[in-house]
């Protein structure tokens, strides 16, 4: 419960603060809602900068939200963002999914509906002006380690040209060790690492390096509820395994600072996104 007071209360915040940045200069005509499957979960927000024309692809990102994989959270963590991106730019799909306490959340529901998300871009690139070539998908806590797996699939209709981990949980097996969320690891796996290790090896960015897409992982350096000390241990491995990856610290934020559109972390972000031209 405190958690998602907490949460609430920092969405609240972010809301606010993507009502009032300066940072953009273009308007954009969405969020519209679309769908890309049959579930009710299976949708997201895609946002189109007003006057993009359709014969000029431009860049994508995929946002995808946390909350320790539970329906308890939505895609509105991710808002502040989105409208941050549609102004600078950038076509911006910010997806929902299915989540642990909804019918087919979890593994590998969840896993299977960001795979078809970022997939549907292939499909929304027919009516609007997205650069296939250039997507980046970008993930915050549990939405950073879908991320990071998204960018580990093999044969995929749309190959990621960077990944983003915002204080990613990329280590399920760690992170259940850990405890991390309590028993979040676990009840999303639905086992413990010793009794399903096929299933951690298959859903495990830290198990599934180096990966097919360039990482970037953003963390807080005062983060208590994906500590520094953990993620930089998936770093560690990611660098070992040969790995594409750049790790920015930003020493004074929190967990929830990284998808904050005015601090310096998500500007970090922004710097190595594809360049909208």
């Amino acid at each position: 419960m405190r958690h998602a007071q907490l949460l609430t209360a920092v969405l609240a915040g972010l809301l606010a603060l993507a009502g009032c940045t300066g940072t953009t200069e273009q308007q954009e005509t969405g969020p519209v809602r679309v769908e890309y499957g049959s579930a009710p979960e299976q949708f997201g927000d895609l946002s189109v900068p007003e006057g993009a024309a359709p014969d000029e692809p431009r860049p994508a990102v995929v946002l995808i939200h946390g909350g320790f994989w539970q329906d308890a959270y939505e895609l509105g963590l991710m808002e502040p963002l989105a409208a941050d991106l549609a102004g600078r730019g950038y076509v911006v799909w910010n997806i929902e999914y299915r989540k642990v306490g909804e019918p087919g959340g979890g593994y590998p529901g969840t896993m299977e509906d960001v795979a078809a998300a970022v997939d549907h871009l292939a499909v929304l690139a027919e009516e609007h002006p997205i650069d296939l070539e250039q997507v980046a998908v970008v993930g915050h806590s549990a939405g950073g380690h879908l991320s990071l797996w998204s960018g580990t699939r093999e044969d995929p209709a749309v190959q990621p040209a960077l990944v983003v981990g915002q204080a990613p949980v990329a280590d399920l097996a760690a992170a259940a060790g850990a405890d991390l969320g309590g028993t979040a690891v676990t009840d999303f796996m639905g086992a413990a690492p010793n009794q399903d290790p096929e299933a951690y090896a298959a859903a495990s960015p830290a198990q599934r390096l180096p990966g097919n897409a360039p990482q970037l992982i953003v963390q807080g350096g005062v983060d208590t509820i994906v500590p520094p000390a953990y993620v930089a241990g998936y770093v560690e491995q990611a660098q070992e395994a040969g790995a594409e990856i750049e790790y920015v610290v930003s020493e004074s934020a929190d967990h929830f600072a990284v998808i904050s559109p005015e601090h310096a972390s998500w500007d970090a972000v922004v710097e190595r996104l594809p360049s909208v031209e």
